[in-house]
């Protein structure tokens, strides 16, 4: 009977020990994103804050730096200005920002895009249908697309102003 006992709680112990492994794996450890380098970049369409039109299509050609930020995210407030300040050296060079935002608030979006002063075009994914298109976790996460539309490098987390500088080099058209 003890025997028993010991072989059904070992049993029951062995399920949960492995469902807890597969858990960590799957939400820690595994690469979920669907973004990987030397990929054809997944066409968009998103309206800016102006409401303009923004596809990714539209913009081959150009390097793209495609940012995905929330405003409730410090290392993305943190790169923001920094992004600006080179937005208007590189948009010169054939480079084009567009951050897409994680779905808040039009008015948050906008009121966060008066106090620093950006004017690269920013665009609010309320269904995520984009964040989910490109398998973004966690915030924030850089896509560089070249000219042709391929996805040269992924990149999550913030950046400094040398980063920021060294992913537009390396996605400006004819290098």
């Amino acid at each position: 009977m003890k025997q028993k006992r010991l072989i059904m709680r070992s049993s029951i112990l062995a399920v949960i020990a492995i469902a807890l492994a597969y858990t960590f794996y799957s939400n820690f450890i595994a690469d979920r994103s669907v973004a990987k380098a030397g990929e054809a970049s997944v066409n968009f369409v998103l309206n800016d804050l102006k409401g303009e039109r923004i596809e990714l299509e539209g913009l081959k050609g150009k390097g793209v730096f495609l940012n995905f930020w929330g405003t409730y995210c410090p290392p993305c407030v943190k790169e923001m200005p920094i992004m600006e300040e080179l937005y208007t050296e590189y948009k010169e060079k054939g480079v084009e920002i567009i951050a897409v935002n994680a779905a808040e608030p039009g008015l948050t979006v906008e009121r966060f895009a008066e106090r620093y002063g950006l004017t690269f075009p920013i665009a609010i994914d309320k269904g995520r249908d984009v964040i989910d298109a490109y398998g973004i976790s966690p915030l924030p996460t850089t896509i560089l697309i070249d000219e042709h539309g391929t996805i040269v490098r992924v990149h999550q987390g913030g950046m400094t102003e040398q980063m920021v500088r060294d992913f537009m080099e390396e996605i400006k058209p004819g290098t």
